[in-house]
């Protein structure tokens, strides 16, 4: 059934990604409708509620943290574009975080001078290198659309001859953002650079909902019209160009343009385009249609909620860890049987941000998090952890149990010693995580966070009028997506 009064404008998806798009859009004036097939927004960074309390998915940090009064930063574009109040977001910045691989322990914050000196400390015949490889990537334009893709691997080489130290970088920015194995796009890791290290990190005092809450205001009181609980199930295609948006519920929408934060190869699988007999087909694997390759990085993550502080009761100040106990990185794919590879990954405590002095909170006497908070993960086989959640559903929990107690156990050793006795009493609750649980949420195939290595600069499909927003358009992170969102819909829509 066509709806009547069809909106103009369609984004697939109430993510950050795409609520950023929306908000832009309606602003100018655009009839906008976001469809999400959840009954909560937020995609890849979103949240829920057990037991009352409220858990993050996906936020670990905000990148690319600026002070105020800052110009010409991702993060005063996404608050100048959006019209948003910096007071609004309340950012608390990092404590200080920290890389730790093998013997070499590097601390960094939100001061770049501080990384530096603790490469020279660590890597003193390596200092010279370094700075010559980041004066070229300070220099190099990663948010050009036309940014010219290739390996970051070959070009850290060629500044950086000492293996472990390119490690070292690759370790926090891969796993931070890359979907390419054992390496990232040169533009991507580019942004990772400049959003960790330059800028760094930061966190509103409740977290991601924060956020979203903010988002979704902006996005209605603009005009724009947002169905939630509802799906798009297929867009019917003819002669190269989306004519109707189908939804679960039967309803059939006419938009002019598209934008789709579900993922390149995930739109794809929507798509069916009417041939030269007239019957619809699935969009064909050759020529200028061959389908992007899903992503198949995934990921486990192990959440602790504890009843005490971790500053002050364990000594934990550190806001997040990237460790790897191995003598090289291996980020790459997992196969079965393994589940979960435990050689590296990120520690992340939600508690060591710096809240007394978040622009917004203070006022409000927010404090940060009521409880105390672990997060661990690392990288997961999603063919194995699928299997078993499909065959053997006892297992599969008795699994993520087991894996619960490794994981914290790998990370506790990156920690200051706390006795297993006092660490056990003080936990309030647990939660995990697994590719099929990031694959049932969200629909990335594979469970692949990070999306196809696939990239499309611009946000073009094989299709006129439908772009792509979001990871799978290249721009990483919840700044990353924000930016994704409004310049897609710059480019496409409003020029």
């Amino acid at each position: 059934m066509m709806e009547a009064n069809s909106p103009e404008i369609v984004i697939i998806g109430a993510g950050m990604s795409g609520l950023a798009a929306g908000i832009r859009l309606a602003m100018f004036g655009q009839r906008v409708c976001i469809v999400e097939k959840h009954t909560v927004a937020g995609g890849l960074n979103s949240f829920y509620t057990r037991k009352k309390r409220p858990f993050d998915v996906g936020l670990h940090a905000l990148t690319n943290y600026v002070p105020a009064g800052a110009r010409g930063t991702p993060l005063a574009k996404i608050l100048r574009q959006l019209r948003i109040d910096r007071e609004e977001l309340a950012l608390a910045p990092q404590l200080g975080s920290a890389i730790h691989f093998r013997e070499n322990r590097l601390a960094f914050s939100n001061d770049f001078s501080l990384l530096e000196n603790e490469i020279a400390r660590e890597f003193p015949r390596d200092i010279d290198a370094f700075k010559k490889l980041d004066a070229f990537l300070r220099t190099f334009n990663e948010t050009a659309l036309d940014a010219a893709a290739g390996s970051a691997r070959e070009c850290v080489a060629a500044f950086i001859k000492n293996p472990r130290l390119a490690d070292v970088l690759f370790l926090p920015l891969s796993y931070y953002g890359s979907a390419r194995p054992n390496d990232m796009d040169l533009p991507q890791f580019a942004i990772m650079w400049k959003s960790i290290f330059h800028e760094g990190f930061s966190r509103p005092p409740d977290g991601v909902r924060r956020i979203i809450k903010l988002l979704l205001k902006k996005y209605r009181a603009a005009g724009g019209e947002l169905r939630m609980g509802r799906a798009v199930t297929q867009l019917r295609a003819r002669a190269g160009t989306v004519r109707e948006v189908v939804l679960d519920n039967g309803e059939t929408l006419a938009p002019r343009l598209i934008f789709s934060s579900a993922g390149l190869p995930e739109t794809e699988r929507l798509v069916r385009e009417e041939n030269a007999a007239g019957n619809e087909e699935n969009v064909t694997g050759s020529g200028e249609k061959k389908r992007a390759a899903p992503g198949e990085l995934a990921f486990c993550e192990t959440i602790t909620v504890l009843d005490a502080d971790p500053r002050r009761d364990f000594r934990w100040d550190t806001t997040i860890i990237f460790f790897c106990d191995s003598d090289t990185l291996h980020y790459a794919p997992i196969p079965p049987p393994t589940l979960v590879d435990q050689r590296s990954g990120v520690i992340c405590i939600p508690n060591n941000y710096d809240y007394a002095t978040a622009g917004g909170a203070a006022a409000a006497g927010d404090d940060g998090p009521a409880d105390g908070w672990l997060r661990v993960t690392a990288l997961a086989s999603y063919a194995g952890w699928r299997a078993l959640a499909g065959n053997d559903p006892a297992g599969y929990a008795a699994q993520k149990r087991a894996w619960h107690t490794a994981l914290n156990t790998t990370a506790r050793a990156h920690l200051p010693p706390v006795a297993d006795a006092a660490f056990n009493a003080a936990v309030l609750d647990t939660d995990m995580f697994t590719p099929p649980t990031v694959e049932r949420f969200t629909g990335r195939l594979n469970g692949a966070i990070y999306g196809t290595p696939e990239k499309r600069r611009d946000g073009t499909t094989a299709l006129a009028n439908l772009f792509i927003t979001g990871t799978d358009q290249g721009f990483l992170g919840i700044t990353g997506a924000l930016l994704s969102g409004i310049s897609m819909a710059n480019l496409h829509a409003l020029r």
